[in-house]
């Protein structure tokens, strides 16, 4: 299955979820000083979104960046995207807590632990993701050097007497050569251990 229905269906939750955080703001009724904004709590209440908006914008932009590298989606991929949607859907209701109760305790560390816990998801959905990844294509620095080496490998082979027809594949005079090097260090270390025997 291919990412872009998770990708679509992550875009419109993570949208929603800002919309009910700044749905959350309610402009103070009759207030027209800075005083006024600071009694109705305001302040803190915007503070408290601003926080969250920027979270939510990292997961965004994270996750994002994370399905344009996997390959194709599985079950494990799926569920790990929905633990990671829960966790972030319980951030407007911790927002609206902390800006409701930004001196208290208990509120600021259950914002903490949500932010903890979505960090966690997305640290799981990330690892299921990698195994889906684009293998990115072997550079052409890389392969010039293998077919340098198997070059090699066909004229040590020609001088090591075989006989090199126009079928044989670079590959397979790789894999002669190597098999004659092992031949040929197994027969010196069996030289040497009967020439030390008495």
């Amino acid at each position: 299955m291919t990412t872009t229905r998770l990708e679509a269906f992550s875009d419109g939750v993570i949208a929603i979820l800002i919309t009910i955080m700044i749905l959350e703001l309610k402009p103070p009724e009759h207030a027209v000083t800075w005083d006024a904004i600071r009694e109705n709590e305001l302040g803190r209440k915007l503070l408290a979104y601003i926080l969250s908006y920027v979270f939510l914008g990292i997961y965004w932009s994270n996750h994002h960046h994370m399905l344009h590298v996997t390959k194709s989606v599985n079950g494990k991929i799926l569920w790990a995207n929905l633990h990671l949607l829960f966790w972030l859907s319980l951030v407007p209701l911790t927002t609206a807590w902390l800006g409701s109760n930004a001196s208290q305790a208990i509120p600021t560390a259950a914002y903490g632990i949500v932010l903890l816990c979505a960090a966690q998801a997305y640290t799981t959905c990330r690892t299921r993701s990698s195994s889906s990844r684009d293998r990115t294509p072997r550079s052409p620095r890389r392969s010039g050097a293998i077919t340098r080496a198997s070059s090699r490998a066909c004229s040590t082979s020609s001088r090591l007497g075989w006989r090199s027809s126009t079928r044989t594949s670079p590959t397979r005079c790789m894999r002669r050569w190597r098999s004659s090097g092992s031949r040929q260090i197994a027969e010196s270390s069996r030289r040497s251990t009967t020439d030390a025997l008495p």
